[in-house]
């Protein structure tokens, strides 16, 4: 049993191009110092003593400023090409989240807010489009969720740091960010040379023989909106369910801290394993809506059951392979639609609507609250989670059920 486990997480993560082992080393770096987003709520509220109102304008800005930078992104990873995109997103990023530890005001820390989430999701795109173009179509959803295992990683890391810092000094969130993303532009820039990652310029009829608009593909904008769906429900876990541990169940940030971080681990430990055993053996809209549904029964089960750290474990647990048996075939499934003219455009949409997601969450998330409390909230999530996993459902009967092969990737 033990060798059986070995060979198995060793045919995971073979065969593995050594540029997609780059790109993920330099998001684990650059996510090890993710500490202020999961802590911004609170810190908003209880240092700068917002209302909760407040704090959600605040998160809604770093949406906005992600639907800017999302769509930004793509553009002009298109036309330039994903590794100058990705280095000035990372370095700008930095110095940004440095400025904003020192904002105070509700309009300052807005419009910080903003200008910090166009440079930081404008990488996300250009991230996307260069694991595509280093894997190959059998690696692909393997790559993608190697780059997913290193955010988690740093996802782990900087959550447990992160409550230890924020219990001292929340400043510190801020700087430690900041610095994290300045290294990782200069690690990118040492790891992977710019030659080669340029961009290919087309002749005008070279570009439009093969260049179709994503913004012209039905099937896919449907998708996004139910994707749309799906992230504003997840966000919630990011935006109100800290602040709910905190001012509800009375956890230390400490403790709060050390449930992002069994989330990261847990990703860990399961998601390549997970997807090497079952990518491509059904089509990706078959597995997406059992993760929406999980992580719907994952914030029920905050009414359900009592608010001990047991409890907060089991929440996390769901919401994780919730987590797990989505997002990698999300990325699967975008992919397969896009070509190597038009990869920025897609992977830009779909950050843009994880970006739309991040603006309506909190700001629906905060009205559900103020309307009829925390247990209406975690009610209307699992019914939200439901109408999206009956979207993707609905999608594949009508538009890919019929089809025997495995979905292919066309880059």
């Amino acid at each position: 049993m033990f060798n059986y486990t070995i060979n198995l997480y060793k045919a995971a993560y073979s065969g593995l191009a050594r540029s997609s082992w780059y790109l993920s080393l330099v998001l684990l770096v650059n996510r090890s110092g993710t500490m202020v987003l999961p802590f911004m709520t609170i810190y908003c509220t209880q240092h700068l003593h917002f209302t909760i109102a407040q704090a959600g304008i605040v998160m809604s800005m770093f949406g906005l400023g992600s639907l800017a930078g999302a769509f930004l992104g793509g553009k002009i990873t298109d036309k330039y090409g994903f590794y100058d995109v990705q280095f000035g997103a990372l370095l700008s990023g930095g110095l940004i989240f440095l400025i904003l530890g020192f904002q105070q005001s509700l309009w300052s820390v807005c419009l910080t807010s903003f200008i910090l989430s166009v440079c930081n999701d404008a990488f996300r795109p250009a991230n996307s489009t260069a694991v595509a173009h280093y894997s190959t179509p059998e690696t692909r959803t393997r790559s993608y969720s190697l780059n997913r295992l290193a955010v988690n990683l740093g996802w782990a890391v900087g959550g447990a740091v992160g409550g230890f810092i924020a219990s001292v000094n929340y400043h510190l969130l801020f700087w430690v960010d900041g610095f994290t993303n300045i290294f990782s532009a200069f690690l990118l820039l040492k790891l992977m040379p710019r030659t080669g990652a340029v961009k290919k310029v087309l002749h005008k009829a070279q570009q439009a023989a093969v260049t179709a608009s994503a913004y012209k593909d039905g099937v896919y904008l449907l998708f996004l909106v139910f994707t749309a769906l799906f992230a504003t429900c997840f966000f919630q876990f990011f935006t109100l369910q800290p602040v709910f541990f905190k001012t509800h169940w009375h956890y230390t940030e400490r403790f709060i801290g050390m449930l992002m971080s069994i989330n990261g681990l847990l990703i860990i430990a399961i998601e390549m394993v997970l997807v090497h055993k079952i990518d491509g053996r059904r089509h990706p809209l078959v597995y997406i809506p059992l993760g929406v549904l999980l992580m719907g029964f994952g914030f029920a089960l905050t009414n359900l059951l009592p608010g001990t750290g047991f409890t907060g474990f089991m929440i996390i647990v769901f919401l994780t392979i919730g987590e797990i048996m989505s997002m990698p075939f999300m990325n699967a499934f975008w992919i397969s639609r896009a070509n190597e003219s038009n990869t920025g455009q897609y992977a830009g949409l779909y950050s843009m609507a994880w970006s739309t997601a991040q603006i309506a969450a909190p700001a629906l998330g905060s009205f559900l609250v103020d309307y009829n409390g925390y247990t209406f909230l975690w009610w209307a999530l699992g019914v939200i989670s439901i109408v999206s996993a009956g979207g993707f459902t609905v999608l594949y009967y009508n538009r890919f059920s019929r089809r025997t092969k495995p979905l292919q990737v066309n880059i």
